[in-house]
Parts: C-alpha cells; sequence; structure tokens
C-alpha cells in the first residue's frame, strides 16, 4: 500500500471515531437559540475546512514564454561560447 492510501484511510477512521462519539446534541447560537447535534456541525465544519483547504491548495496555472530574443542571448556570450555554439 502506497503511503497516501494508509493516511486517508487513518484519517477516515479517526474521524469516523470522533464523530461517532459526540452526537449529543448542544444550545447553539445561529441568529437565535436552537438545539443543534454536536455531530452536525463537526461534520460542516470539517467539509467547509476541506472545500478552503483545496481551493488553497490548487496549483495557480502559470505562463510559460517559451519565445527569446536571440540577439540578447548572443550579446550575453563570451566569445568562447560563441565559438562553441557557431
Amino acid at each position: 500500500m502506497h503511503l497516501k492510501t494508509i493516511s486517508i484511510i487513518a484519517i477516515s477512521v479517526l474521524l469516523t471515531i470522533v464523530l461517532m462519539n459526540n452526537t449529543e446534541d448542544i444550545h447553539f447560537w445561529l441568529f437565535g437559540d436552537t438545539k443543534i447535534s454536536k455531530l452536525t456541525i463537526l461534520v460542516t465544519m470539517f467539509v467547509v475546512g476541506f472545500i478552503v483547504g483545496a481551493l488553497v491548495a490548487r496549483p495557480t496555472k502559470k505562463i510559460i514564454s517559451t519565445e527569446f530574443d536571440q540577439e540578447e542571448i548572443q550579446s550575453s556570450l563570451s566569445d568562447e561560447d560563441r565559438a562553441y555554439i557557431e
């Protein structure tokens, strides 16, 4: 098994254990006092954190320019380098 697979399994097991041990109702203020299960709050926060983490960690698009000025490169070379290239 790969390290990535093992870590995903371990995180899933730990998350399941934590969530199943926190099922009692709590008083939660969300523009009024309501009773909500801790499980609901924990799952919501986990999902929001996962989405934010995925958005922050995604790679950005890099623009790679393949165009270059041949004369500029030639002018920065020494005489030995120019002779070697030719």
